[in-house]
């Protein structure tokens, strides 16, 4: 077969087409043993064949709080998923950074949260709904005015074969016919590509994708390709092999599928603990959108955190652009009081420690200069000023930082590490460590001490 060469509207180059793939209908599953045998953590191998990033001129992101992050977690309230919705249209901001959220739509619960979620008037997140595939739920999809819905479509051979008990053509054939269903119905769908990083990507996901491309161009519906990395087995690095690379995922959906950025999206699991850097790879090779929820809850070890990618993209765009990143607090805050949800007080930006010391060399730099140990200015970004934790190491300098900061002392007023009061109360500190003491002073305890040792002249009343 000659080569095609055609000018390629993404470099602007003159490009070799040279093999449109087929459908690759084989008898047996393809597992991937020699990478995935199971008995054995799962193997990264190299091919060393570089492709190029190409970011995106917009990128955004999108969520699926409501549908994957709810189905690890007791299901919300609608009164929650209203306050959540608006909570995350004020951290997206105007310009919809925060492009869409997803629905299921089951339930007269579920659809009510719909229903009152649309009637807030909000124009982002957009609103889309994530499915069973049956012609009955595309028709409710239309009916409540919902432009897009996810459909789930099982691309690797664990799934297929083992699954579902079909071949690769007749899981093809399930799927394409599922899609003209939305197609029907006036529907954009968007193609849940699961478990994507074990399957055969050349042998057919590119086949189905460029059948799904013919039927949308027929329709004239686009259709959205979401590339789920379901057991997080993803890897981010340069010159891996397919099916574990993320740069080969994405280079190949546009280079050999034709998927424009606007319509390709990226999901990640964090099984690996490479859940953001998978997604920020995502982004930087050619996908718009990756798909995240608040505080990262998803099934198993969960999704990309919202909050992580609110960050990243601040970090490769060089502004938030209209994003208010001091609503994560708040909605930190909301999970912990309204929804009892326990934050791991490691986790970064929302953990209770995050920003916080026990250390009191720590401690001394921060009081010395906040910006030697705290990570930006997060009592602008977040309104969570950086603070140490009193323990046996905290030292004077650290029992210090915290008084001036627990008053809210002016720069005139702010005692130092020499100050009589700091030296009393680390005497009384070293005292409760010395008898056996082995958790970290409360603000409580030590407001006590402190308003006995200043004779009332610090005291919070």
């Amino acid at each position: 077969m000659r080569p095609v060469i055609e000018i390629s509207p993404k470099t602007n180059l003159l490009e070799q087409k040279n093999y449109r793939y087929s459908l690759q209908d084989v008898k047996d599953p393809n597992l991937y043993r020699d990478i995935y045998d199971y008995e054995s953590v799962p193997k990264v191998t190299f091919n060393h064949r570089r492709v190029p990033m190409s970011m995106p001129e917009e990128i955004w992101i999108t969520d699926t709080s409501f549908r994957d992050g709810q189905q690890s977690v007791d299901p919300y309230s609608v009164d929650q998923i209203v306050e959540l919705f608006k909570l995350m249209s004020r951290l997206g901001g105007p310009y919809g950074i925060i492009r869409q959220t997803e629905f299921f739509i089951y339930s007269q619960k579920d659809r009510e949260a719909v229903e009152r979620c649309q009637a807030l008037g909000l124009r982002f997140p957009e609103i889309t709904t994530w499915i069973r595939a049956t012609k009955e739920d595309f028709q409710l999809v239309k009916n409540m005015g919902i432009r897009e819905t996810g459909i789930l479509v099982s691309c690797s051979d664990y799934h297929i074969f083992k699954k579902m008990k079909l071949t690769r053509r007749q899981a093809m054939e399930k799927y394409l016919e599922t899609v003209s269903l939305a197609f029907e119905a006036g529907v954009m769908p968007r193609c849940h590509l699961e478990d994507i990083t074990r399957a055969d990507f050349y042998g057919f996901v590119v086949p189905f994708i460029n059948e799904l491309t013919k039927m949308s161009q027929d329709a004239g519906i686009p259709v959205r390709i979401r590339a789920c990395d379901t057991m997080g087995y993803g890897v981010p690095y340069p010159e891996v092999a397919l099916p574990r690379s993320v740069p080969g995922i994405i280079y190949g959906l546009q280079h050999y599928s034709d998927v424009e950025s606007e319509y390709l999206e990226w999901h990640g699991h964090n099984d690996f603990y490479k859940a953001v850097a998978n997604a920020s790879t995502a982004w930087l090779y050619g996908a718009s959108a990756v798909n995240c929820s608040l505080l990262g809850i998803g099934e198993r070890t969960g999704n990309v955190p919202l909050e992580a990618m609110v960050f990243e993209y601040a970090s490769l765009r060089g502004s938030l652009d209209g994003m208010d990143p001091t609503v994560i607090t708040e909605i930190a805050d909301y999970f912990k009081r309204e929804i009892g949800y326990k934050i791991p007080p490691m986790t970064p930006f929302v953990g209770r420690n995050f920003n916080v010391t026990r250390a009191g060399i720590h401690a001394d730099g921060l009081l010395k200069d906040e910006e030697i140990y705290n990570i930006f200015n997060t009592k602008k970004l977040l309104n969570r000023p950086a603070s140490v934790m009193i323990f046996k190491t905290s030292g004077l300098a650290g029992i210090a930082y915290w008084i001036n900061d627990n008053y809210q002392l002016s720069a005139s007023e702010a005692v130092s590490k020499q100050d009589p009061l700091v030296v009393a109360l680390k005497a009384w500190i070293d005292e409760q460590f010395d008898a056996g003491r082995q958790a970290a002073l409360s603000t409580h305890e030590l407001e006590t001490k402190i308003e006995q040792l200043s004779g009332g002249k610090l005291s919070r009343l």
